[in-house]
């Protein structure tokens, strides 16, 4: 992993701290459960093969030869797709799937997998099929086309001759992109109580989300350059939502824990939204990583709590999981309020969240406390979570 102990990545972790060290190692440890996921899935192909169709069972070992092969050629670029946000959402939903045709639907998407991680890779090698008229995502990169018409094509190949059929997912400053394309971007149920969709391609304004994206982690960086730092190797995918039908709120954001590192959102009201929506979806996906190190709570728990930013009662994981967000933004809040280099609007922003959000998180914090659910990992994470609070309310005051 790295030189970062558990007891010192608790602490360090609880007060919000950015840092590359913290950083590097709950990578390797979403890293780690990444390659059991996957391990899993090769696993239950193996169970399943004499149920599969012949024509499955050969593609299935031509990808997985293909995605050998691409890592004894690069084996970092191929981590890079293994560990893609999306990868895990699309394995998540492949070991649910019932036997048979859903399963098999699901397996086709590992040549995808393999074809991204060749190119990236710079494999020569490229075994997995585009037939036609089907489509082929490459997670991370974007969507090879079938061939209207004609005999299959090899994906790598294909990709890198750049023909017409080849759709790219935008790139976003920093190493992220803008996913509009990726299947397993949003589950089928939709995302929060609204089941919000994925925006698909042609109906995502890509010029005003670049803008938007740049201008919040310039925000960032003026409140706050290790946090604006720590957001950008987190976050490596945006993913647009849109709303079914006329329905109509507050703009949402989530990340799924079975895709830390993406972030879902719908289009936010202008950059300062979006850099406070990326603080706290980055500390969803940091405490999703902790929580596979060190168990913070114990199974079984469902007591419900009120807490004062969800208007339904939450479980212990969820209070915690949104003090946390809640304490990393009190954070920034309080540097943007005094940052020399933050725009007016934003510090003027920043104080009055700050004091308005202040007390909602210490009330979290006060049920948290009281838990009994919290392993002795998490009550001492959720002590340091208080002592933080108590530091940001007792630092000198800034003006408005």
């Amino acid at each position: 992993m790295t030189s970062v102990t558990v007891p010192g990545l608790l602490t360090e972790l609880a007060g919000t701290r950015p840092s590359p060290d913290g950083t590097a190692a709950l990578r390797a440890v979403l890293h780690a459960r990444r390659l059991l996921t996957l391990k899993a899935l090769l696993l239950r192909y193996e169970r399943q093969r004499a149920e599969l169709r012949p024509e499955t069972c050969a593609r299935f070992e031509r990808d997985w030869s293909l995605l050998e092969a691409a890592e004894r050629t690069d084996a970092d670029a191929v981590r890079e797709v293994v560990d893609y946000p999306l990868t895990g959402a699309w394995l998540t939903e492949a070991l649910a799937a019932p036997p048979g045709p859903p399963f098999e639907r699901h397996l086709a998407h590992l040549g995808g997998l393999a074809a991204a991680a060749a190119v990236r890779a710079g494999c020569r090698r490229g075994v997995t099929r585009v037939d036609p008229p089907h489509s082929l995502h490459l997670p991370g990169l974007g969507t090879l086309g079938g061939p209207a018409d004609g005999p299959p094509r090899t994906a790598a190949p294909a990709y890198r001759d750049a023909s017409a059929a080849w759709t790219p997912l935008a790139p976003l400053a920093g190493g992220a992109v803008l996913d509009d394309l990726d299947p397993y971007r949003v589950p089928a149920s939709g995302i929060g109580p609204g089941a919000l969709r994925a925006a698909e391609r042609g109906r995502v304004d890509h010029e005003r989300w670049s803008g938007l994206w740049r201008a919040a982690h310039a925000l960032l960086a003026a409140a706050h350059p290790e946090r604006a730092a720590e957001t950008r190797a987190t976050v490596r995918a945006l993913v647009p939502l849109e709303r079914p039908g006329l329905t109509a709120g507050p703009p949402i954001s989530a990340t799924r824990r079975a895709a830390p590192g993406a972030v879902l959102a719908e289009p936010p009201r202008d950059a300062g939204a979006l850099a406070d929506l990326l603080v706290h979806e980055t500390h969803h996906t940091k405490l999703a990583a902790l929580g596979e190190a060190v168990p913070l709570l114990r199974p079984g728990a469902d007591t419900l709590h009120r807490v004062a930013w969800r208007p339904d009662p939450r479980p212990v994981s969820g209070v915690l999981q949104g003090a946390y967000a809640h304490l990393a933004l009190l954070d920034l809040w309080w540097r943007a309020r005094a940052g020399p280099a933050v725009p007016p609007g934003w510090r003027l922003h920043a104080h009055s969240r700050f004091e308005a959000h202040r007390d909602e998180v210490a009330e979290a914090l006060s049920i948290l406390r009281d838990s009994s659910e919290l392993t002795s990992a998490g009550r001492e994470f959720v002590r340091g979570m208080d002592r933080h609070l108590v530091r940001l309310g007792t630092l000198t005051r800034h003006p408005a």
